[in-house]
């Protein structure tokens, strides 16, 4: 693993990243404007904000390692494939949550690694709570002054307590319900941004599949979370974890957030990819 991420740097980037949380929820509780980029997704001042502040952070505490921001300019593959290690950053993830007032937003920071997301902060501003995830350090759970160890959970042996699946608030789609379906009794959730992929890091569900469109910072910090976790970030399709800046498209392809593998959702996956047209 790459010693980049020494404690003070950890502590630094954390300290920085909660300074950012707070300038985006006074915007988020204050009022803010709402554009529309050349995608049709929309983007507000907070977005904008936390990019800047996070670009800063990390140039300053890492001056030579490049940084890719949702909101930085393209960056040309030919340029990107060059790097064997780089911060990739979803300033706010969740932005339609923001908007909508739901609190389910995020502020996300990966280091990537050769392809492979080794360490990660996620921090969600309106709940008071981060999780950080560090390749052969583990994951944790912080809320104020409260930290704890985190790790995924055994899937419920037959007879126990169902099991618990979570989807998109604001993109559930017939796909993901027919997944539902194929299950063993289960309990399903919705909430909004990268918080789904640290419910599974904690125990707190056992699968997130997704069918349609994220970009590799959506999910880069999270899945640093989940694997120091004991869990996966897995492509749904080959069943392989997720890697980053193999392509010149940023796109994910569908993919399975889980604790651990077991042929009873693998089969349910199997079924719903059948009738899942998204390719990026």
């Amino acid at each position: 693993m790459s010693g980049l991420i020494t404690h003070d740097i950890r502590q630094a980037l954390l300290d920085g990243v909660l300074a950012t949380g707070r300038e985006v929820l006074e915007v988020y509780r204050h009022g803010f404007s709402v554009q529309t980029k050349p995608d049709n997704s929309p983007l507000t001042e907070a977005d904008l904000l936390a990019h800047r502040a996070l670009t800063a952070l990390l140039q300053a505490v890492t001056p030579n390692v490049p940084v890719l921001s949702e909101e930085s300019p393209a960056i040309d593959y030919a340029i990107r494939r060059d790097w064997s290690r780089y911060w990739l950053v979803d300033p706010v993830d969740g932005t339609r949550e923001f908007i909508d007032g739901t609190g389910e937003f995020s502020l996300n920071v990966a280091l990537i690694e050769n392809g492979e997301p080794i360490f990660g902060i996620v921090h969600a501003p309106v709940l008071g709570v981060s999780w950080i995830g560090q390749q052969g350090q583990g994951a944790v759970r912080i809320e104020g002054e409260k930290q704890r160890s985190i790790q995924v959970r055994p899937l419920p042996s037959r007879g126990a307590a169902p099991w618990r699946v979570v989807g998109s608030r604001s993109h559930r789609a017939g796909l993901f319900d027919q997944f539902c379906d194929s299950l063993p009794p289960h309990e399903r959730l919705v909430m909004g941004s990268s918080i789904k992929l640290c419910l599974v890091a904690e125990g707190e569900v056992d699968l997130y599949p997704r069918f349609g469109p994220t970009c590799e910072w959506d999910t880069a910090a999270a899945q640093a979370v989940v694997s120091a976790a004991g869990g996966g970030v897995l492509n749904a399709r080959t069943l392989e974890p997720l890697r980053c800046n193999q392509q010149d498209s940023l796109f994910n392809p569908s993919f399975i957030v889980c604790g651990q593998r077991d042929e009873r959702w693998e089969l349910a996956l199997n079924a719903a990819l059948v009738h899942d047209a998204y390719r990026p």
